[in-house]
């Protein structure tokens, strides 16, 4: 595909989605991002890109303080991407939403993502859905909320995210004061680790959480008993699960 990218340079919202533009597409865009001071919101998703790709990005976010939502899903980003893409996260002060949902970021670019998002005090929204983060990457994301009184929501859904990872990612939870939405739904965290979460917003007294997703993940009457608990002390908390165990839905006739 042949795209100008010159003509990214005066509208504020470009949504090249589903182009094939590849690591050469990257390229160009991140040409663009270096000198572009208008545009607001960039949507990159379905483009082919690989670690290559965010070897030219990376520099370009760091560079850029204009751009304000960047969507990089359904792309082919690894690990090596991820540690690019952390650095310059560290560092980026134009971003308020990003989403690398739906790529393959694991391992160290799973830690080296979370360090990132640890020290930015830009973003609010960010989307890690359907990538690889495991334990590795919950544990430094735990870190990361600890470090982090900014971000507002984070989707860590279908992550391979077990309930040692959630533990974790609770104990950041617990002292962290700006994350009003968390998905962790779809993720192996068990029981166990919905009440570990559940309980570390419970001993936050500065919890700012509105909602819990913990979709297709079945719990207790200890997590039930538990968030009827916390709904005394945040009563506009919501939180989905995938139903409680021992329980039946009765066929209709």
């Amino acid at each position: 595909m042949i795209f100008d990218v010159s003509v990214c340079l005066s509208i504020p919202e470009v949504n090249l989605s589903d182009n094939h533009l590849g690591d050469y597409g990257a390229r160009a865009i991140s040409a663009m991002l270096k000198e572009n001071s208008t545009l607001v919101s960039l949507n990159l998703s379905g483009n082919h890109f690989t670690d290559h790709s965010a070897e030219h990005l990376g520099p370009a976010l760091i560079t850029n303080t204009r751009l304000r939502h960047l969507d990089l899903s359904y792309n082919s980003l690894g690990d090596r991407a991820g540690e690019h893409l952390g650095d310059s996260l560290s560092e980026n002060t134009g971003l308020r939403s990003v989403s690398l949902a739906w790529n393959s970021i694991r391992g160290r670019g799973a830690t080296m993502l979370a360090s990132g998002l640890g020290g930015n005090v830009f973003l609010r929204t960010v989307d890690l859905s359907f990538n690889g983060f495991g334990k590795e990457g919950a544990v430094a994301l735990g870190q990361a909320l600890k470090e982090n009184n900014v971000l507002e929501e984070l989707n860590l859904s279908n992550n391979r995210i077990p309930p040692e990872g959630a533990i974790h990612l609770a104990m950041g939870l617990k002292v962290n004061k700006a994350i009003k939405s968390l998905n962790i739904g779809k993720n192996p965290i068990q029981n166990a680790g919905c009440y570990g979460i559940l309980q570390s917003v419970q001993e936050n007294p500065d919890s700012a959480m509105e909602a819990l997703d913990f979709t297709d993940i079945t719990v207790n009457q200890d997590f039930e008993d538990l968030y009827t608990a916390v709904k005394e002390i945040l009563p506009e908390l919501r939180v989905n699960h995938g139903g409680r165990i021992g329980t039946f839905r009765k066929a209709k006739a």
